[in-house]
């Protein structure tokens, strides 16, 4: 196997897909609902109705957006994440849809975030070669990282989110369907949020998981697979096997077909291109017809960022303006290439979601960032993130 080049460049977080097949073509169709939003929506009425118009003037190009030096893009899987909602949830939609893109480039922050990212579990039962997991340090039983997230917790943060943000993902440094209590925990989020995203390396894709996760409603799937063959997907997703992965995506396609053929899910396999070896072509191949999506995602380092020399690199990260992490023991984070929480800005057992968003030492992370500091915060300065 081919390793990647050693030197680092810069992981644009906000574009890091590399390609990606399976997307459709319903551009004409999404632009004349936006049109149709757009001409019910009053001008100045309030914050959410200015942020909404602004989008849908933007998606549009109107020449009222040409000032703008910051505009709102549809691209194609927006467009697709579009075509599968309602009427009544696209203003919704547009309006977190903006903020996700938009806010993070004019470094602007409201009351919550964008994006929240919960943790059910660091624990993983791979260790992929791009992996945090491998870290020694970091998977050791003694090593204070490793849980799941207690019911009352997730219920907790769930909870505060309700109604401030649309974008829930679940996953970070460990396999979310390892958390003995995921399937109570999808059960919670039920009809609460517009984009409920989760990663998954399919592994424990069983019979009861499937029907728990199709069940909740959730919006996107993401099967985390990088080969279309072995030895090279076990070489990557070390520990785990392409055979039973496969053959769990084919229980849960059938399963989806058969049971819940409404279901408005999108369903993608995303794997992280890290040697020349991997093929979208051959991605598409094996995994095309079992989900709506194949993609690979760009490498970024993220298996040890702390051992990474100092890169000189200033350019802001986009994510302190567009995201939340949220640990299994409660402590936020505002990324998870700090895996290890160097720069943990509270815990949700003592301070609200929007107290820890808006906070003075979240704010202070920005501000270094905003003037192209960064290289006084670790691991800031080791990482190539903007």
């Amino acid at each position: 196997m081919e390793l990647p080049q050693t030197e680092r460049k810069i992981y644009h977080k906000a574009n890091s897909f590399v390609g990606m097949r399976g997307q459709t073509a319903g551009h004409a169709d999404v632009a004349n609902r936006i049109e149709a939003l757009l001409k019910t929506v009053v001008q100045g009425d309030n914050y959410h109705n200015q942020i909404v118009r602004t989008a849908c003037e933007d998606a549009l190009d109107l020449p009222v957006s040409q000032t703008r030096k910051v505009k709102f893009q549809l691209h194609p899987h927006v467009i697709e994440e579009i075509r599968r909602l309602n009427e009544g949830e696209l203003s919704r939609y547009l309006f977190y849809r903006y903020r996700y893109d938009v806010f993070p480039v004019e470094q602007k922050i409201d009351d919550y975030p964008p994006c929240l990212q919960i943790e059910p579990t660091s624990i993983c039962n791979y260790r992929c070669v791009f992996c945090y997991q491998t870290d020694a340090s970091f998977t050791s039983n003694k090593s204070g990282f490793l849980g799941q997230m207690s019911l009352d917790t997730f219920k907790k943060v769930v909870d505060e989110a309700k109604g401030q943000c649309e974008a829930i993902t679940l996953a970070s440094r460990g396999e979310p369907l390892m958390c003995k209590d995921f399937g109570k925990m999808l059960e919670y989020l039920q009809g609460k949020f517009l984009a409920v995203k989760i990663n998954t390396n399919a592994w424990f894709l069983d019979e009861k998981n499937i029907h728990a996760i199709l069940q909740s409603g959730a919006n996107t799937l993401v099967f985390s697979a990088d080969s279309a063959s072995e030895p090279l997907y076990s070489q990557l997703r070390v520990r785990g096997s392409l055979e039973r992965v496969l053959k769990n995506i084919r229980l849960f396609r059938q399963i989806k077909s058969e049971q819940y053929s409404d279901s408005r899910m999108i369903t993608r396999v995303s794997g992280v291109r890290f040697t020349k070896e991997q093929n979208l072509d051959d991605m598409d191949g094996l995994w095309g017809e079992l989900v709506d999506q194949v993609a690979f995602v760009d490498y970024n380092p993220w298996e040890n960022v702390y051992d990474c020399p100092k890169n000189g690199m200033e350019t802001p990260c986009s994510d302190l303006w567009r995201r939340l992490f949220v640990w299994w023991d409660g402590v936020v984070n505002p990324c998870d290439v700090d895996y290890k929480s160097k720069l943990a800005i509270g815990n949700v057992a003592t301070s609200s979601i929007s107290e820890l968003w808006r906070g003075e030492k979240y704010q202070q992370y920005r501000e270094a960032h905003a003037a192209q500091k960064r290289s006084g915060l670790s691991p800031c300065d080791r990482c190539t993130v903007v």
